[in-house]
């Protein structure tokens, strides 16, 4: 009886030491809630994930081999031009986010395309709560998006900043006053030559957007929206079709949307390019719980 007790009892120690260890000991599937999950947009291989859209081109027609793969970067190339004829292009990434970081490296590379316009020397950009590319129409050159433009010097002794602020078929605010400028300028150094320039991004739904270029903040915006000063000018010269139903939005915040690589006519290199989701589950009792979060979307919270 004695020796029955005391098995038992050693069982139950047993069983409560491996039950209490399973549940602290680092690495056995405890998820750590302040560890930022970074997710990479770009498998380094092909353009799986991502649609791309040229004026006057179908959905997914890789005009002329333009964007290309190569040693884990996405390349913007013009090998097969002659001359470029407003054939401006986009690649979208297949899935929209509302608050979130990114960050990216870029590289300009060689000259410009023949027949490209003397404002997109070193010039391209990357789009955020832009529409779908699905949702281009088929002559539209570019889409109604908040751009992070990108700018390199031109090596002439003048400034020319990077990480600016260019608003097809949008506004925002800025110092608490609605802005209708179509680009503003941000506070960047100048990049010369082909090297590579590290850009992150903070976007936080409708209230608010910060570049920054080299880990020095150069801008902060605030609610991005639908809307110029002269809207139905911009939305005919964009190519746009169903130009009513923009201008119907007129006003409407932008609170989520696409992101969007440029093809404008000047070569250029992307890499590394990665994103930190800032919008999800809030409950600290989920097991996909994140403290770094700053949107509550409980809807997706997971419990054991």
């Amino acid at each position: 009886m004695k020796q029955g007790f005391i098995y038992f009892a050693l069982l139950i120690c047993f069983t409560s030491c491996n039950s209490n260890k399973k549940n602290t000991t680092p690495g056995d599937s405890i998820i750590n809630p302040d560890k930022e999950e970074w997710v990479s947009l770009f498998n380094g291989k092909d353009l799986t994930g991502w649609d791309i859209k040229f004026a006057n081109q179908e959905l997914n027609v890789n005009y002329k081999n333009t964007i290309q793969v190569e040693d884990g970067m996405f390349r913007v190339v013009y090998d097969e031009y002659e001359e470029f004829n407003h054939d401006y292009g986009h690649i979208y990434y297949k899935q929209p986010f509302s608050y979130y970081k990114i960050r990216f490296a870029y590289r300009f590379t060689g000259e410009q395309t023949k027949g490209g316009a003397t404002w997109n020397v070193r010039n391209s950009g990357i789009m955020f709560h832009s529409q779908s590319a699905a949702s281009n129409s088929f002559g539209q050159g570019f889409p109604v998006s908040i751009e992070l433009q990108l700018l390199g010097g031109l090596s002439d002794g003048e400034e020319r900043h990077t990480g600016n602020l260019c608003t097809p078929g949008t506004a925002f605010e800025i110092e608490g006053a609605v802005n209708l400028s179509h680009c503003y300028d941000s506070s960047s150094k100048t990049y010369h030559g082909d090297q590579w320039v590290e850009v992150e991004a903070i976007v936080l739904g409708n209230e608010s957007i910060t570049h920054i270029v080299e880990k020095d903040t150069v801008l902060v915006f605030q609610k991005p929206h639908i809307g110029s000063e002269n809207m139905a000018d911009d939305l005919n010269s964009f190519g746009i079709d169903n130009q009513e139903e923009w201008m119907a939005k007129e006003g409407d915040m932008l609170s989520e949307g696409y992101i969007a690589l440029q093809a404008e006519s000047h070569p250029i290199d992307f890499k590394n390019i990665e994103l930190l989701n800032l919008k999800g589950c809030t409950d600290p009792k989920a097991g996909n719980y994140k403290s770094y979060y700053v949107k509550t979307d409980n809807s997706s919270c997971t419990y054991d």
